[in-house]
């Protein structure tokens, strides 16, 4: 059973069982990682429970935390649903690039097709932050550029540790 608390008009906050939560998983992967989660296809907070059950099977990647999920209005192509979007905490061993592509094959997975700037998605994962390093790459931006401007990471981000 999810809680939903409307936070204004346009803005929604659920809270469940896997979401948000701390997983008690032992690793000694080295670094510690934040994705943003999103989507607006089909049932994107179902999908975001299979999504935790396909990171907590990977060996690659152990699960820490995960935030509450918010729904909000999209940005920059505007006529399409609302998103859902959450962060997770990570810890990997992977270099950023192979981090990258290990993400990409995920929403790959999930039937991710890329059509243009902002269209809707069944999943979209992005690297915010990656062990505190900075990359400016064409290919891979972190911290990721926007974060802190976006409120679908920034509420998020607020409930990953509490």
């Amino acid at each position: 059973m999810a809680l939903k608390r409307r936070l204004d008009d346009s803005l929604i906050l659920y809270k469940n069982r896997r979401f948000p939560a701390s997983f008690k998983s032992e690793s000694r992967l080295r670094y510690t990682v934040v994705i943003g989660i999103g989507g607006n296809i089909g049932d994107v907070r179902r999908r975001f429970e299979h999504l935790l059950h396909v990171l907590a099977r990977a060996r690659k990647v152990a699960l820490r935390r995960s935030s509450a999920i918010l729904k909000n209005p999209p940005f920059g192509y505007c006529e399409q649903d609302d998103f859902y979007n959450a962060v997770l905490e990570l810890q990997t061993s992977m270099t950023p690039y192979c981090f990258l592509d290990f993400l990409l094959h995920i929403e790959k997975r999930f039937g991710r097709k890329r059509s243009f700037a902002n269209a809707p998605r069944t999943l979209d994962l992005d690297i915010i932050f990656f062990d505190g390093r900075m990359i400016d790459t064409p290919r891979l931006q972190v911290p990721h550029p926007h974060w802190f401007k976006r409120e679908s990471v920034i509420i998020p981000l607020s409930t990953l540790y509490m």
